[in-house]
C-alpha cells in the first residue's frame, strides 16, 4: 500500500533534520569554548634573567627608568637580576631615578649578577639618581657581582647621584640692607632672632673624617685616592678599640696640608640625663683645652644610633660647653623619626635657643663613599632651621679609614683653623 512508502518518506526526513540540529549545537559549543581559552594574561614586575646550560651567546639589556614629579610621595624599588651559566655573556643593567618639583621619594636600587661555570663576556652596570626635588630622599644602591673561579668577565660599575642645591631655613639670604656690616658683640654673634649671621657667600667644604692617627702616610693615602680636604674631623683623647685621639704633631701635620680641623667627642655610649650630659661636656672641653684648641671652636658630641639618648642629656651637653669658650654642637644621624632627632627637638622645645646655638652634624642621608670630585650636592636631613653644617654623606672606606662629608662654609667659623 502507498502508506508505507509515505512512512518511510517521512521517517526520513525526520532524522536528516535532527542530525542537522545536533551538528549545530555542537558547533556553538566548540565556539563557545574556544572563546572562554582566549582570556590569558601574564605580567611580570622584576627583570629576571636565567639560563641553563650551553653555548649559546647571551644578551641582555635591562633599562629601568622612573620619573617622579609634583607633590608625589613614592617608594621606588628597582630589583635586576641575572643568574647566568656556562654561556658567553653580554649583560647590560642600566637604572635611572628621577625626583623633581616637591617630591618626597624613598628608592632602592638593587642589582645582582649571578655568573656560573664558563662565562665569558661583559657586564656594565649603570645607576643614576638625580634628585632635583626639595622634598625628602632616602637612597639606598645595592650592587652585587658573584662570580665562579672560571668566569672571564669585565665587570664596570657606575653610580651617580646628582643633587639641586636648594637653600634651606638656615641659610637664608638677609635683605635687611644694614649697611654697617657691624656684628652685635653682646649677643656673641648672633641676630635678633639667636641664628648665626651669615654676612658670605655659603659654599661647601669637601671634608674626611676618621678613627685612625694621622700621619704622613695616612694623608698620602687620601690625597691620592680621594682628593685634598679642606676639613678633617678627628677625636678628643683616644677611645681604646674605637678610635685614636688627635695630638699636637698631628694638629701641625693637618694645618700644614691647609686644612681646618673639626673636634669630636666620643667618651661615651649613653646619652642620657641632665648631669650625665654635664659631666661629659666637661670631660670633653677639659680635652680641647689640655690640646691647645682656641676659643670659640665647637665640640661635637658623638651620638651613634645604638645610643640611648634623651633630651636631657643634650640640654645639659649645651648648658656645660655654652658656658665654657667652646661652642656646643652634636654629631649623629637627624633623619626624621630617629630618637636622636626627637630627643634634639624636644630640647629645642624646652630651650629655645638649642636649636638657635648648637651646629649639628648629620649622617643623613647616606649615599656612600666618593672622591672629592664626584661629592653630591648638599643635600643634609636634620631639623627644620637647625644649624646643619656638616653632613657625613659616605662611611666606612676601606682603603683609608674615613668617611667622606660636605661642610658649609659657614662652620669654619667654629672650626679649628689653619
Amino acid at each position: 500500500m502507498n502508506w508505507k512508502k509515505y512512512l518511510l518518506i517521512a521517517a526520513a526526513t525526520f532524522l536528516i533534520l535532527f542530525s542537522g540540529i545536533v551538528t549545530v549545537l555542537l558547533f556553538q559549543s566548540k565556539v563557545e569554548a574556544d572563546k572562554e581559552q582566549s582570556n590569558a594574561v601574564n605580567s611580570q614586575g622584576t627583570a629576571t634573567t636565567e639560563s641553563n646550560q650551553g653555548n649559546v651567546n647571551i644578551s641582555v639589556t635591562n633599562n629601568i627608568q622612573n620619573i617622579v614629579s609634583g607633590e608625589s610621595k613614592a617608594t621606588i624599588e628597582n630589583k635586576v637580576k641575572n643568574d647566568i651559566q656556562d654561556k658567553d655573556a653580554s649583560i647590560n643593567n642600566k637604572i635611572e631615578n628621577q625626583s623633581e618639583n616637591e617630591a618626597s621619594v624613598t628608592i632602592n636600587n638593587a642589582i645582582e649578577n649571578i655568573l656560573k661555570g664558563q662565562v665569558n663576556g661583559t657586564t656594565n652596570n649603570n645607576i643614576t639618581n638625580n634628585i632635583l626635588s626639595k622634598g625628602k630622599t632616602e637612597l639606598a644602591n645595592n650592587l652585587l657581582n658573584n662570580l665562579d673561579l672560571n668566569v672571564d668577565v669585565n665587570v664596570s660599575n657606575e653610580v651617580n647621584t646628582n643633587g639641586k642645591q636648594e637653600a634651606s631655613n638656615n641659610d637664608k639670604e638677609d635683605t635687611s640692607n644694614n649697611d654697617d656690616g657691624n656684628k652685635n658683640e653682646e649677643n656673641n654673634g648672633s641676630d635678633s632672632n639667636g641664628n648665626k649671621e651669615e654676612d658670605k657667600e655659603t659654599s661647601y667644604l669637601w671634608g674626611i673624617d676618621s678613627a685612625s692617627e694621622t700621619t704622613e702616610d695616612f694623608y698620602a693615602c687620601v690625597r691620592d685616592n680621594f682628593g685634598d680636604p679642606k676639613v678633617v674631623a678627628r677625636y678628643l683623647g683616644t677611645n681604646e678599640g674605637v678610635s685614636h685621639g688627635l695630638t699636637s704633631e698631628q694638629v701641625d701635620l693637618i694645618h700644614s696640608n691647609e686644612a681646618d680641623i673639626l673636634l669630636i667627642y666620643n667618651g661615651f655610649t649613653d646619652a642620657t640625663g641632665f648631669d650625665n650630659g654635664v659631666n661629659e661636656a666637661k670631660k670633653a672641653v677639659e680635652l680641647a683645652q689640655e690640646l691647645g684648641a682656641p676659643d670659640g671652636v665647637a665640640i661635637f658630641a658623638d651620638i651613634e644610633p645604638n645610643y640611648p639618648v634623651d633630651a636631657a642629656f643634650i640640654e645639659g651637653w649645651y648648658d656645660k660647653v655654652s658656658k665654657s669658650a667652646y661652642e656646643p654642637a652634636i654629631y649623629g644621624i637627624f633623619d626624621s623619626g630617629e630618637a636622636l632627632t626627637n630627643a634634639f627637638n624636644k630640647a629645642a622645645e624646652n630651650k629655645g635657643e638649642i636649636k638657635e646655638n648648637t651646629y649639628l652634624w648629620s649622617a643623613s642621608p647616606n649615599i656612600g663613599i666618593t672622591t672629592e670630585e664626584e661629592a653630591p650636592e648638599y643635600n643634609v636631613d636634620a631639623p627644620e632651621g637647625s644649624l646643619a653644617y656638616g653632613w657625613q654623606y659616605g662611611i666606612n672606606d676601606e682603603t683609608c679609614n674615613i668617611d667622606t662629608n660636605l661642610f658649609n662654609s659657614n662652620l669654619t667659623d667654629v672650626l679649628w683653623k689653619h
